[in-house]
């Protein structure tokens, strides 16, 4: 059995995660979980799976966590000896030390995290080569194009993401100014956690992913396209340098990703998750994206080829604003504004270490939050950062 340790078991892909456990009770043992605020799900969870570790974000909760599950540290959870394999499921920032302290270790790394590659991808993808724990891409797309590239040579012509558009990708730019989080939140075919759900209506997720690409990937950046797929049949695809082309195909659901990451190179069935019914007519269209419907996009990719600290800095910018917006005190057209003026104050160095990583995101969240407390009809907002 697998040791298996998932950080943000509360979240999206943290439940999504121990249903895959269920599925297969005799291949994991649960022996860490890690969650932020939601403590109630967090204490069933652990009734249910007895692992020894838990954590919680919120240090008035830690003493109500069930008997039974020490307090441990993330950063520390990630590194005991019966630890096999880490599912990084935390939103933001807060799965970089843990990913890090857990690649040391030379642990495979489940990587359902964007922001862990944005912000250090160079240097997380250094410490698995030096210490041979895997990075294993979670994400929908970018697990699409690991599967694709699976078998290949790195004879790669161009990698091509595709983006439902998210909440927004029909409405008129003009109406964006008034959107309301509830809105946003509606993500037309899937069902995620809030904060990548607003990024999937700003496209900042796919600017994110194709930072992701580059790093993960070894490419460039002329290599890496982005077109409008709404239906979410096809997760991603890949063009051979002879011209062929591979998709992975399959329904809105991110227990397929999920369990090919924790059971590669496995391939195993599991009647749960649902398959893409070909008996039934399915059109599937590609469009061209619009730059214009969505700046935060431009924004990832000038952050992403300038480089240094400023992905580090788009990352915390990113979290501040969104979660700004989904407590309505910006709007939806600030969370740009916010995040550009963030990277055209910032003043960028070099990453040569962690520290220089986590200062600039701690920079970026100050700047912020001044930043979005100036925004002309808002309410100051600096203290809640």
């Amino acid at each position: 059995m697998k040791g298996l340790v998932v950080l943000g078991s509360t979240g999206s892909i943290g439940r999504q995660t121990l249903d895959v456990v269920r599925a297969f009770p005799d291949e994991f043992q649960v022996v860490g979980l890690a969650a932020g605020r939601n403590l109630d799900l967090l204490a069933s969870q652990i009734e249910e799976f007895r692992p020894r570790m838990a954590f919680c974000a919120l240090e008035e909760h830690r003493g109500l966590l069930p008997d039974g599950a020490e307090f441990v540290p993330m950063e520390e959870m990630v590194c005991q000896s019966d630890v096999d394999l880490v599912m990084a499921a935390t939103i933001g920032g807060a799965g970089l030390v843990p990913t890090v302290r857990a690649l040391e270790k030379g642990k495979d790394v489940a990587l359902a995290n964007k922001e862990v590659i944005i912000m250090a991808g160079d240097m997380v993808m250094s410490l698995s080569q030096a210490h041979g724990g895997a990075v294993l891409p979670v994400d929908s797309e970018p697990s699409a194009i690991w599967q694709c590239l699976r078998g290949e040579s790195k004879a790669v012509r161009r990698i091509v993401i595709t983006a439902s558009g998210g909440a927004f990708r029909d409405t008129p730019p003009e109406e964006l100014e008034t959107v309301t989080p509830e809105q946003a939140l509606k993500h037309p075919t899937w069902r995620m956690g809030r904060k990548i759900t607003v990024d999937s209506a700003t496209l900042m997720n796919k600017g994110f992913e194709v930072i992701e690409a580059r790093c993960l990937f070894d490419v460039t950046w002329d290599k890496i396209e982005v077109v409008v797929h709404p239906q979410s049949v096809i997760h991603s695809m890949v063009e051979m340098a002879d011209g062929s082309m591979k998709a992975q195909l399959g329904p809105p659901d991110m227990r397929l990703p999920i369990q090919y990451a924790m059971f590669y190179p496995q391939r195993l069935p599991n009647p749960q998750i649902p398959t893409l019914d070909t008996g039934v007519g399915h059109s599937l269209t590609f469009q061209p994206l619009e730059p214009e419907r969505y700046p935060c996009f431009g924004l990832a990719l000038q952050a992403g080829k300038d480089g240094g600290t400023y992905p580090a800095v788009l990352s915390a910018a990113d979290e501040v604003a969104v979660e700004l917006f989904l407590e309505g005190r910006i709007g939806f057209t600030d969370i740009q504004r916010t995040i550009g003026q963030v990277l055209e104050d910032h003043r960028p160095t070099s990453i040569d270490s962690l520290d220089a990583v986590l200062e600039a995101d701690r920079w970026a969240r100050v700047r912020a939050g001044e930043v979005a407390g100036q925004t002309p009809g808002r309410p100051g907002v600096t203290s809640a950062v």
